[in-house]
């Protein structure tokens, strides 16, 4: 257990994972903007089948009233669900919901960019599983890293359940938000235990209580940013839809508060990373891994604001769409390991000037 190539291959496999969960989380703003969510009606598989089709003529007569007939049917399951845990609203809206009802037409497009973000799903939940069983070389020296590493297979077989409902639901919003938050829980799992890894042995830091305080109060800002902006993405869809798809430069006018809400936020992550900023300058040298966390992190976010420029003054581009997603999720990655490296180090460097 305590060979030290089985800990080595653990963090090696593990800091993989991060970065598939990164490369998903980009495929998945993908999925999103290019409204592909649907091009792959059931779930699993695409169409019934394990490597979707190509041509129309692949697809039998009656498709469409096939998988509208199995999302129903999925849909009722989960309204009983809801029922039993005491949301009823929520359950009597679904059934109610006649959205699910329209068939979605065959687009090849569309199928193969959401296979595409299923397959990476898949690659990330096989690494995340040998993560979980080469964390096992870990458990004489911290438990918490194998708990944590099979905590989060419990979690990744939950968003696979939820992802089908997302399917099943025909993308219905709040269900997309919980599944991007869910997913961003998974990747905080893995930054942890490859953390935990890495400061095997090392001892702690003694910081000022106000950076810690600062550094908490800047994640959770970028959490409720992050989900501002699902929030605007299901106005802007809703608008859309209206609108039939026409009509893209009237999208953010007609958002609502939501986006105002969204962009008074983003100067909210901007200001209290500036303060934050300062106050590891002057705990932590110019070479010190919290500085360098730091500064990644700002050029993520000067990256984000470029984007929504772009997706304020474009029409919302889908690039943009995409890009400002995973930047938003790397500013999270970088938040929540700077604050885990307040704690313990992994840099020698990484202590006060």
């Amino acid at each position: 257990m305590s060979n030290p190539k089985s800990k080595n291959r653990f963090r090696k496999t593990n800091l993989l994972s991060i970065a598939l969960l990164f490369v998903l989380i980009l495929a998945g703003g993908v999925v999103r903007s290019t409204g592909s969510g649907m091009g792959c009606p059931d779930w699993p598989k695409c169409f019934g089948r394990y490597i979707p089709p190509t041509e129309l003529s692949d697809l039998p007569a009656n498709y469409k009233e096939k998988y509208v007939a199995g999302r129903l049917a999925k849909n009722q399951r989960f309204a009983k669900t809801l029922d039993v845990f005491g949301y009823s609203d929520l359950a009597r809206r679904l059934r109610e919901d006649k959205s699910i009802l329209i068939p979605e037409e065959f687009n090849v497009a569309k199928t193969w960019t959401e296979y595409v973000n299923r397959l990476i799903g898949a690659i990330s939940g096989i690494f995340l599983l040998l993560t979980a069983v080469y964390s096992f070389s870990y458990s004489d020296v911290n438990k918490l890293i194998p708990f944590l590493s099979i905590f989060n297979l419990v979690l990744i077989g939950f968003q696979a359940w939820l992802g089908s409902i997302v399917v099943s639901t025909n993308l219905v919003a709040w269900i997309i938000t919980v599944h991007l938050l869910l997913a961003l829980a998974i990747l905080a799992i893995c930054i942890t235990t490859y953390h935990l890894a890495k400061v095997s042995g090392r001892p702690k830091l003694n910081i000022n209580p106000v950076t810690h305080i600062i550094t908490l109060f800047a994640l959770v800002i970028s959490v409720l940013q992050i989900t501002f902006g699902t929030e605007v993405r299901e106005k802007i869809d809703a608008v859309s839809t209206r609108l039939q798809g026409g009509y893209r430069s009237e999208w953010i006018k007609n958002a609502g508060d939501i986006f105002a809400r969204h962009r008074d936020v983003a100067t909210l992550v901007l200001l209290i990373n500036l303060v934050l900023y300062a106050l590891i300058r002057r705990a932590f040298s110019r070479h010190s891994l919290q500085q360098q966390i730091m500064s990644f992190t700002f050029l993520m976010i000067a990256l984000q604001i470029v984007s929504g420029i772009f997706l304020s003054y474009l029409s919302l581009p889908p690039f943009a769409q995409a890009a400002h997603i995973l930047l938003a999720s790397l500013v999270f990655g970088a938040q929540y390991y700077l604050m885990l490296n307040l704690y313990q180090s992994v840099s020698i460097q990484g202590g006060r000037k």
